[in-house]
């Protein structure tokens, strides 16, 4: 086995599309025997044979997860030194070997042996002879066992390196898990049957009509013959070989309409069947458009990734994950940065998602050396780089729902991905090219960026509204000429991401922009189960010399495929209808590009309880309507949901939603007295004790525990350090309050307050006027003032309470259900919201600020030991948020994982007049200008009610 050679693998027959077919399969998935050698140096050689040790593992599997070894996460660096193409010598080998009978359909029959992924290379035999070698991890190979295969006893062994040449075009931020981790099985080779078959399914958008062009190849290498059916089109046809048909009037296939119609090719020998979709992917004046209309991409980048299994990933996981990006209107996905399981491929085409079809390439670790020897510019890799391309191609050619090929992602410049880009265009010109590095963008068809600025994203979608400046170069003429997409942005990792709103109404205003694709889908965490817990890991935490620690858990969706607060409001700014509701009318706007709304409802009702169905007329794509709302609602919450069950929703999903809301403030009590100090904690003259409820607070507080995007610089300030070390430098989490004196005036008790950080001369005045109202009842009004010039921006400003007992629940009027920060409260709605106490926070893999609820009018707020209602009354904030947490800030801020946060039996509330946004930091710009936090004033009235169990 030569595991630092530099090409694609040998002895693999020439790549093709995967057919379902009637020719006989046989999987060969199940219990393996299985071992493992430190190095190849000491790996016997006779792994075929069954001497020695051997335990067992399923395929397809990780031995790193089936107790072999351990897992490694890096985002960027190899974890192994720069020498392509020579791995290291600490190279673990896994033996895999097989005793199998051969299905009688198979046995004596010319037939394949199929692999669709093993990482990272692997040495195949059967029965004695060597098939050959792998490279490609994510890519599929298939072995000619044609008079080698018998019918009981055949001997399968396969010996896979962990790491290899292969390994140095495979950095793609993601853990490094060796084995076979996708199916294997055998496929029979019918003699008349088809090899190969090229499927093009166009549609013209002026005509409405589409035709086929096929190319068919048989199992011999020669022109394949076969019967064309397509029962609903009333075609049918002989092909010999290549073949252009008109289709005649066809239902195109879009994301929104993801039409496909049936049809078959039919041998003496075999019966394939196809799933055409007709549809045409093409760039007009710098604008992407899908069957003559804008394309629009509301899209997230998915690796495959389950808990538990790694990269073994289930089809009907799979299925599952697509329906819920389905239900929160997500439109496209970006194989980031591999081909996924081949099976994933149908369900995008049946349920409707377009797809950035990416190669099994990155190169990105070479970034830390400057790009020297990176494989991607060096005559000698070439042939790699081609077979990968040329596999990836192949297999997924006949879907619809791709409609773009990408040559991999971050592997810098160079020729080797011209020619890639080259045999891609000259084999399928149907589709369009995409490469992110490619700025000048000479090889690629769209001009594709990641997390660049919003100022940068407005320049690019107006540069093509003016004349190119003088002496423009080629190159620049021709990316101006190309449509541009943010292949990667608003990075979700923890609390986040911020700035969607703003990215969004960019894309909606400049043709130009094609959308993006959120990093990303999934966070990728590992499950293990110690001391019957199951904990949920990351980088570093299985013992990583070099990691890249939590980077990995960055997903709107956890790695249980639990939605983030992020895909609620990527849901809304995703939604393919906007409702604009006022008190006299409403404005729906269709955001679809092909379809009408005659597929959705519009329900109406109001606080109290009324509703109906709105009276909308025909709304066809990109146009609006507005018709009247319903008389006399203060608060009226409109809403777009299916008139009938998809693949994906049943009938009632709420598509889209708007609202209008007037807000009567509750009444401020007339009849008070002067509270008794006794109430009072006589030091700090804090609050102790409300109707038998003890207390501690409340306390000025402006500091939040650190966000993933507080712990990094953004992009946009990339010399300013991250949020939570501004914070650390000026104190703010460890403020000081002192008593500066306490009074009784005629109808209130006035207390005056400075809370400060140590060593540092600015400070915050807090002057609370207490009125008693009932004994379980008080009301204080709240004038918050800075003093001193702040260095920095802070990260809340707000009201700190400790109350006796764990959090059971909060029941609240103002936004919810979820969380919502300044930048992310878009699908959130005004209504009276429950939470029960798991649903307070954010189970983040690493513990963080969380589940601040926004807009609150009132709130009670219950515990084990009893409870406080917070109600903001005349002349208060309207924008009071309400955190509730079983752990104080600085427990959240100094744990690692959640699994590991111990609650201290209180519960701990902050009420915030005013709070920062969240920002995409990690892998973006900051927090935006418009949601900062600089040292400010705040004003707030509050009724506290307490009571005991």
């Amino acid at each position: 086995m030569d595991i630092a050679r530099k090409g694609p693998g040998v002895g693999a027959l020439i790549p093709r599309a995967r057919l379902t077919t009637t020719a006989p399969r046989q999987s060969l998935n199940g219990t393996w025997q299985f071992r493992v050698h430190p190095a190849l140096a000491v790996a016997p050689d006779d792994y075929w044979s069954g001497t020695g040790e051997w335990g067992s593992i399923p395929v397809p599997a990780h031995w790193v997860l089936e107790g072999h070894g351990a897992p490694a996460y890096t985002n960027v660096r190899f974890p192994f030194p720069i020498d392509p193409p020579n791995p290291p010598d600490e190279n673990p080998i896994g033996d895999y070997r097989l005793v199998f009978d051969a299905d009688p359909a198979l046995a004596g029959k010319a037939a394949v042996l199929r692999f669709d992924g093993i990482e990272s290379a692997a040495e195949v035999r059967l029965n004695g002879h060597v098939l050959g070698e792998t490279r490609g991890s994510r890519l599929t190979h298939e072995f000619d066992v044609t008079g080698k295969l018998t019918a009981t006893g055949n001997v399968l062994a396969v010996r896979v390196a962990q790491f290899s040449d292969a390994s140095y075009l495979e950095d793609q931020d993601m853990w490094w898990l060796p084995g076979i981790f996708r199916d294997v099985e055998l496929v029979a080779i019918p003699e008349h049957g088809l090899y190969d078959v090229f499927v093009v399914a166009d549609y013209d958008p002026a005509a409405a009509t589409g035709s086929v062009r096929l190319t068919l190849t048989a199992n011999d290498g020669t022109p394949g013959r076969a019967t064309l059916e397509v029962p609903e089109l009333s075609l049918r046809a002989e092909i010999d070989g290549e073949a252009t048909l008109d289709a005649g009037s066809v239902e195109p296939w879009s994301a929104e309409n993801p039409r496909l119609y049936d049809a078959t090719l039919t041998t003496p020998d075999e019966r394939v069947s196809l799933r055409l979709g007709f549809r045409r992917v093409e760039v007009r004046d710098s604008v992407l458009l899908i069957n003559g209309a804008p394309l629009q991409f509301r899209g997230v980048n998915r690796h495959e990734h389950d808990p538990s299994r790694g990269r073994a990933v289930p089809l009907e996981t799979a299925r599952a994950e697509l329906e819920l990006m389905k239900r929160h209107n997500i439109n496209a996905v970006r194989t980031s940065h591999y081909p996924p399981h081949p099976g994933l491929l149908d369900l995008t085409d049946e349920l409707g998602l377009y797809v950035i079809l990416e190669c099994d390439l990155e190169t990105h670790g070479f970034v830390e050396v400057g790009w020297r020897d990176n494989p991607s510019d060096d005559p000698a890799w070439e042939s790699a780089y081609l077979d990968r391309m040329q596999r990836t191609v192949h297999r997924d050619k006949n879907h619809a729902s791709i409609v773009f090929w990408s040559l991999g992602n971050e592997a810098g410049h160079g020729a080797n991905l011209e020619a890639m880009s080259a045999w891609t265009k000259a084999f399928d010109p149907s589709r369009l090219v995409h490469y992110e590095h490619d700025w000048d963008s000479t090889y690629v068809d769209v001009y594709s960026r990641m997390y660049a600025t919003h100022d940068e994203v407005k320049n690019i979608g107006e540069e093509v509204l003016s004349p190119a400046p003088y002496g423009a170069t080629p190159a620049e003429l021709h990316r101006r000429s190309l449509p541009f997409i943010q292949c990667e942005y608003a990075h979700a990792m923890g609390n986040g991401p911020g700035g969607l709103e703003e990215y969004q109404e960019l894309f909606d205003r400049y043709p130009r922009l094609a959308g993006g694709f959120i990093w990303e889908w999934i966070e990728h965490a590992i499950a293990v189960v110690e001391n019957g817990q199951r904990r949920l890991l990351y980088g570093g935490d299985f013992g990583e010399q070099t990691h890249d620690g939590n980077f990995v858990t960055d997903g709107l969706v956890s790695a249980d495929r639990e939605p983030r607060p992020g895909l609620t409001a990527l849901a809304h700014w995703f939604a393919p209808v906007r409702i604009e509701v006022t008190e006299d009318a409403i404005r729906i706007e269709n955001r679809y590009a092909l379809v009408g709304l005659d597929h959705l409802r519009f329900v109406w009702r109001d606080a109290d309880g009324a509703e109906g169905t709105l009276k909308v007329p025909t709304v066809g794509p990109g146009e609006t309507v507005e018709v009247p709302a319903p008389d006399g609602n203060a608060t009226l919450t409109v809403e777009a949901v299916l008139a009938e069950a998809t693949a994906w929703a049943g009938a009632g999903h709420v598509v889209a939603r708007g609202q209008f809301v007037r807000l009567a403030p509750a009444a401020r009590p007339r009849e008070t007295t002067v509270p008794d100090r006794a109430a009072f904690d006589p030091i700090s003259m804090r609050l102790r004790t409300l109707g038998g409820l003890s207390f501690e607070g409340p306390v000025p507080s402006l500091w939040r525990a650190p966000t993933d995007n507080d712990r990094y610089p953004g992009r946009d300030e990339p010399d300013l350090p991250p949020y939570a070390e501004r914070w650390a430098e000026a104190g703010i989490d460890r403020v000081r309050t002192r008593l500066v004196t306490a009074m009784n005036e005629t109808t209130f008790l006035r207390t005056l307050h400075r809370t400060a950080p140590p060593g540092r001369d600015f400070a915050v005045d807090a002057d609370l006027h207490w009125r008693q109202v009932r004994p379980d009842v008080v009301l204080v009004d709240v004038t918050l003032t800075p003093r001193g010039p702040w260095p920095t921006e802070w990260a809340r400003l707000g009201l700190d309470l400790v109350l006796p007992g764990r959090p059971t629940g909060l029941d609240w009027d103002g936004l919810g259900p979820g969380p919502a920060y300044p930048d992310l409260a878009a699908g959130t709605y005004h209504g009276r919201h429950h939470a029960d106490a798991d649903e307070l926070f954010t189970n983040y893999v690493r513990p963080q600020e969380s589940g601040a609820r926004r807009g609150v009018r009132s709130a009670a707020i219950a515990t084990s030991a009893g409870g406080l209602r917070v109600t903001v009354v005349e002349g208060g904030a309207e924008e009071i948020a309400v955190t509730v947490s079983p752990w104080s800030r600085t427990a959240l801020a100094t744990t690692l994982h959640h699994h590991d946060l111990v609650a201290d039996g209180n519960t701990h509330v902050s009420l915030d007049l005013a709070q920062s946004g969240l920002g995409t930091a990690t892998c973006g710009v900051g927090v935006l200008p418009r949601y900062r936090l600089p040292a400010r004033p705040g004003r707030v009235s509050l009724l506290l009610e307490a009571w005991t169990v």
